[in-house]
């Protein structure tokens, strides 16, 4: 177990000692939000991967995946990877060319400045759950390499505050530099513990074949309105609504041309769907491994299965590469998610309230909300009782009913206008928080109805104006 830590504790400094280093080149704000739009193909593909393969890649999707089957995880990995699809083919492009420092800015350029602000505290605001379930999961590791010596508490302040030093020196560049070698580790380390486990059950097919058995591969919904109308919900949550999403508008934006932006995003995409299927194979195998265990733990603390089974089942090289694929993992999420709504947050909301100020000013002024929305999240972390996959899943349902619908009709609609963003913000985020609260558990999902609102109100409020000028035309016109 010492071994094990002292590893840990080495890598970890490592990482963010490099995390350090990488702040030298941050020289300006534009530096610190976009890494100087000058990342290349690599670097860029890097971090898309790097920050959607968080804790729930690892602990989330896998103990989902070992409890519901493969329908149970169709939000994440199902629709997070889509949504990076989706965003290098139609979002990528035209918003790399409009060369902004925060997805708020887009909304501002097009609808104004109360969409901007709407939209902006939402995109804040969902940020709380993902990074949350990132500190949760560092102080779950720190938990387990130290044998219970460090309580989950302690582990997840160790971990935030080891992220903030080196996200609050180096921003943009720091993440970006430290995800490029975190990547490597997590490609290195999965695979590596994948063969290990795999030689343990007898090779990859008895354990999908067991899977099959046990009816875990069934993917769609049953035949219901009610199953059917949840599972598609569920697959929109985070397909749909992580576009609107300051973390993937920031790798789109320091991309070093659109190219990059749009094809980074694409290859990330297909990475993370290819790689989330390794956790899930791994925790499958705890049940052939030691049914017993699992069977304790299925039901009081699933996200424990996959690393009881490494601390209990495999050689301590096996332990040191899954852990270090795991830190890596979660580091590189919780890097990211704690710059992007900082940034945007400092930008689209504080940035217009204070008088002129200089760059440095506003340099410092994002670091300090860096430092402030890290001791939040990590309160809320240490006093939420919600699992890792439920606590990133519920993230993406304020901006899916109150930022997608704008963004999307933003861009390809031409009579889209701060009329019709309004409207479709109030009834997305409305009717969703109503279901919320009235029927969570109906026929219809919130986040859907919320989303079907948001369209109906980005349609009728900008028709309508549009309707009246021609009546008003045309009364005109047969006046005179």
């Amino acid at each position: 177990m010492n071994t094990l830590l002292w590893f840990v504790v080495l890598y970890w400094a490592i990482s963010v000692g490099i995390g350090l280093y990488a702040a030298r080149y941050v020289k300006n704000s534009k530096d610190f939000a976009l890494a100087g739009r000058s990342l290349p193909m690599s670097v860029v593909t890097a971090t898309v991967f790097a920050t959607w393969f968080g804790s729930e890649a690892v602990l989330g999707i896998s103990s989902t995946f070992v409890k519901e089957g493969l329908r149970g995880v169709v939000a994440d990995p199902f629709g997070s990877s889509l949504c990076l699809i989706l965003v290098g083919i139609f979002f990528a492009r035209p918003l790399y060319r409009m060369n902004l420092l925060t997805i708020g800015d887009y909304y501002k350029n097009k609808f104004g400045r109360k969409v901007e602000v709407l939209v902006s505290l939402c995109i804040v605001i969902s940020y709380l759950g993902w990074v949350a379930a990132q500190i949760k999961a560092l102080g779950l590791v720190f938990n387990v390499v130290s044998g219970g010596y460090l309580s989950m508490e302690i582990g997840m302040l160790i971990g935030a505050a080891s992220v903030l030093i080196y996200t609050l020196m180096g921003g943009m560049w720091s993440v970006a530099i430290t995800d490029f070698l975190q990547m490597i580790i997590i490609v290195l380390g999965m695979f590596y513990i994948g063969w290990e486990v795999s030689d343990m059950v007898g090779g990859a097919a008895a354990v999908i074949t067991h899977a099959s058995e046990a009816g875990k591969l069934a993917f769609w919904p049953a035949p219901t309105a009610r199953e059917s109308l949840w599972f598609f919900a569920a697959w929109i949550t985070m397909m749909l609504g992580s576009i609107p999403q300051q973390d993937v508008f920031q790798r789109v934006a320091a991309s070093k041309n659109e190219n990059i932006a749009r094809n980074a995003s694409i290859l990330g995409g297909v990475m993370y769907f290819c790689f989330a299927f390794i956790p899930m194979f791994l925790a499958y195998s705890a049940t052939l491994i030691d049914p017993a265990m699992v069977a304790n733990l299925i039901d009081k603390d699933p996200q424990m299965i996959l690393p009881t089974l490494i601390m209990t089942k495999v050689p301590m090289l096996a332990q040191v590469m899954f852990f270090g694929a795991l830190l890596s993992a979660i580091k590189s999420c919780a890097s990211a998610t704690l710059l992007a709504p900082s940034i945007t947050f400092s930008e689209n909301i504080l940035r217009p309230m204070l008088p002129a100020h200089s760059d440095r000013q506003f340099l410092m002024l994002m670091r300090v909300v860096v430092l402030l929305f890290t001791a939040v999240v990590t309160l809320f972390a240490m006093n939420t009782e919600a699992s890792i996959y439920k606590m990133v899943e519920n993230a993406y349902k304020v901006t899916l009913v109150a930022a997608f619908v704008p963004l999307a009709f933003g861009l390809y609609w031409k009579r889209a206008n701060s009329q019709g963003a309004l409207l479709s913000i109030f009834l997305g985020l409305s009717s969703w928080i109503l279901l919320e609260y009235q029927a969570p558990e109906g026929l219809w999902p919130p986040q859907l109805v919320g989303v079907l609102m948001s369209l109906t109100g980005m349609l009728l409020g900008s028709w309508l104006p549009q309707i009246g000028k021609k009546q008003l035309v045309t009364a005109h016109s047969s006046l005179n």
